[in-house]
């Protein structure tokens, strides 16, 4: 298994990444890179600031893709990496790279490695406004935010 799981402050260079993943075996490939927006709910965002237990988050991204290849055993490669530290409007903060022989393994397979990883993965997420700063916490598409 060549699967890829790994956290860094340096900007994720996604064709690399999916260059290491691709393989003769793979018909698919489903990349899902979520990049900084410039405002939540209409309140604009100057940055994003992740912070990582990076041991932890390692460790839980590896078992989460041994939970996706228990669902999905036709899936060929897994890549993961996410950013932490400073990231600004339209960088990159996670890509997730699933390759499979065909189509719809991959799309299930990244759309529940993305959805796992805001659940399970030990990374956290703050906003900083003009006008203030936010942590968010996030679960199933469910944000709750506490205020600084």
């Amino acid at each position: 298994m060549h699967d890829i799981f790994e956290i860094t402050r340096e900007p994720i260079d996604k064709q690399g990444l999916e260059q290491r993943l691709l393989t003769g075996a793979a018909g698919a490939m489903v990349t899902f890179d979520g990049v900084v927006r410039n405002q939540t709910k209409g309140r604009p965002v100057v940055t994003l600031q992740y912070e990582a237990y990076v041991p932890m988050a390692i460790k839980e991204m590896e078992r989460l893709g041994r939970e996706i290849r228990e669902k999905w055993p036709d899936v060929d490669r897994i890549g993961m990496i996410h950013r932490f530290g400073e990231l600004k409007i339209s960088e990159s903060s996670v890509v997730i790279v699933i390759t499979s022989p065909h189509r719809k393994v991959a799309f299930e397979a990244c759309h529940y490695a993305i959805d796992r990883l805001k659940q399970t993965v030990p990374i956290w997420k703050k906003e900083v406004f003009a006008d203030g700063e936010e942590w968010v916490e996030g679960s199933q598409g469910e944000i709750t935010k506490q205020t600084i």
